[in-house]
């Protein structure tokens, strides 16, 4: 079996989301007008779009899927230690996400309720790599009770948006969103999206949006269940500032509590990282990455990058992020 090596990879946007966007994915990737409603490029993806099977996964040029390469190759996709501690599961979902209008309010499970409650084999931590600055919505300012959350969805009130944290964020900045946190992303914003590979969203806003809130915002759960998902507890200024890192020029961009999900670090001259899994997106020309054939990037460019090529190495002057799994 020939060891994998380094794949650019095309964009993999799925029709037919339920917001706006994908004309600044096509932008940023320098790719013709993108269709409305594919608001998400799913890089180096093994996930599916939950009920949409087997959308989302990433094909090689091959013509092989991504997830069937690691499944059939964990060693070379994945390392050794990695494949020891957590399988052939790569444990990390990268994307590129075109906000063409707010994202509805919603949050994510975690992998102990996931587990308990669906079956699945992550919950959903994620981080956002601010590409182009907006308002994000993050986290309840007081606490509210779970059948005031339930009413407000019910009636598809306002003040569900009203009583989340609301602050602006500039490129460069990184916000972490831990599972059960309230949340969504202002109109206009680009980002690089690190999550765990699932699919999984818990909606309480749908007013406004392609969506049947009352059947699929509750991931068949019923309201009542999904909402023990949720943390209603306040997410005061001292706990909302250890979740946003500001303009980190070199090195990891994440806060220490996302250190157990995914790794993400920003590289802008040269810099080096252990053999391993990892998803690549090239911000802005420059960098070039070492090796028996030297290789430039190209703005916008997204690769992924397997074990079996070793050291993963930069040097030049540019900017691209580097996304791995947890250790």
């Amino acid at each position: 079996m020939t060891s994998p090596d380094i794949v650019v990879l095309p964009a993999n946007q799925p029709r037919d989301r339920f917001y706006d966007g994908g004309a600044r994915i096509a932008a940023f990737r320098g790719d013709p007008p993108a269709p409305d409603h594919t608001p998400e490029d799913w890089v180096g993806s093994t996930t599916q779009v939950r009920g949409q099977e087997p959308t989302g996964l990433t094909t090689l040029p091959s013509g092989e899927l991504l997830a069937d390469a690691v499944a059939a190759d964990p060693v070379g996709w994945l390392g050794t230690a990695h494949v020891e501690r957590y399988g052939a599961d790569t444990k990390l979902l990268v994307k590129l996400l075109d906000a063409g209008q707010r994202l509805p309010v919603h949050t994510h499970p975690s992998g102990a309720f996931a587990a308990a409650h669906l079956g699945a084999a992550h919950g959903k931590a994620e981080a956002w790599y601010v590409l182009e600055p907006g308002t994000v919505h993050l986290g309840l300012r007081e606490p509210v009770a779970p059948e005031q959350l339930l009413s407000w969805a019910e009636s598809q009130s306002p003040e569900l948006l009203a009583h989340l944290n609301a602050f602006e964020v500039a490129a460069h900045d990184c916000v972490f969103v831990p599972p059960g946190t309230l949340h969504a992303i202002g109109t206009g914003m680009l980002i690089a999206e690190v999550q765990e590979p699932e699919d999984l969203s818990i909606l309480l806003e749908w007013r406004g949006f392609d969506l049947d809130g009352p059947r699929d915002g509750h991931l068949g759960l019923g309201f009542e269940t999904a909402i023990e998902a949720v943390d209603a507890d306040a997410v005061p200024p001292a706990s909302l500032e250890a979740l946003v890192t500001r303009g980190v020029r070199q090195g990891p961009v994440l806060p220490a509590s996302a250190a157990g999900f995914f790794r993400l670090d920003r590289v802008t001259s040269s810099a080096s990282f252990d053999a391993g899994f990892a998803v690549v997106i090239v911000v802005v020309d420059g960098l070039v990455l070492d090796g028996a054939a030297p290789r430039e990037l190209r703005a916008g460019t997204t690769l992924v990058v397997p074990a079996a090529h070793g050291e993963l190495r930069f040097s030049g002057e540019g900017d691209a992020l580097v996304a791995r799994p947890p250790l």
